[in-house]
């Protein structure tokens, strides 16, 4: 498995506070089949000029050399698009080194311009990826729709189904349209965790869909290629409690 989207790096946002805390977690994905993991800290779209990549490279070779054997890890950054137009080129924003940029919108307040702006990203050479569509307030299936049609790829975080009424409705929509190309668990070093929603997907949908959304489809856009359409996954409330059971049961 592949994890495009965590917050690992120790002390530069709101996930881990420092590496005693984010090596337990890399321990438990490298158990659980995980191989690949980039670290997205926040970062402004209006900042992106001076971001730390320094400092942050720093940290994460720190980090590797006592993470796992068998386990990769990478840099990447979750670029809040806070103002249009801001300047992206900078290949050291892309996730491991590729031409993909993990992307977000202000969770309260959707721009009217957001599909115009991931065209403009993607007509620049780099590919968005729209991290956790089911969060933004007034988002609807239809916004999705077109910000794939706008050359973006839709990254969910793994514990999206089991939000309030209104993310998990919109949640269960996508995946029954087949607009989610990959599965991330954005871990805060909590109990998110791709192998879980692997076991999910498999139970509930097909190995196809297992592969596709926690492995495949990743690895493509690392590699800078489009992903494979995933097919339409139905679920009911008896399946939400199956995930929400491989989740959070005691490890």
């Amino acid at each position: 498995m592949i994890d495009i989207h965590t917050h690992l790096l120790p002390g530069v946002d709101d996930g881990s506070p420092s590496r005693e805390k984010s090596l337990p977690v890399l321990h438990e994905f490298r158990q659980a089949g995980v191989r690949t993991v980039v670290c997205t800290p926040h970062l402004n779209a209006s900042r992106a000029g001076a971001a730390p990549f320094e400092h942050h490279a720093a940290l994460l070779q720190d980090l590797r050399a006592d993470a796992p054997a068998g386990l990769t890890l990478e840099q990447g950054w979750e670029i809040m698009l806070d103002m249009p137009g801001a300047d992206l080129s900078d290949p050291r924003l892309g996730l491991a080194g590729s031409r993909a940029l993990l992307v977000e919108f202000q969770h309260s307040n959707l721009p009217p311009n957001a599909s115009a702006e991931l065209f403009r990203i993607r007509m620049s050479g780099r590919v968005p990826v729209v991290a956790h569509p089911e969060r933004y307030v007034g988002c609807t299936v239809e916004n999705v729709r077109d910000w794939k049609r706008s050359g973006a790829v839709i990254q969910m975080d793994v514990t999206a189904i089991l939000g309030g009424r209104r993310i998990s409705e919109l949640t269960r929509r996508l995946l029954a349209e087949g607009l989610c190309d990959i599965f991330a668990s954005d871990t805060h070093v909590d109990k998110r965790s791709l192998g879980p929603v692997r076991q999910w997907l498999r139970d509930v949908g097909s190995e196809t869909h297992a592969k596709l959304l926690t492995h495949t489809n990743a690895a493509r856009v690392l590699a800078n290629d489009e992903p494979i359409e995933v097919p339409p996954l139905v679920t009911n409330r008896g399946i939400i409690a199956r995930l929400r059971e491989l989740l959070f049961r005691s490890k």
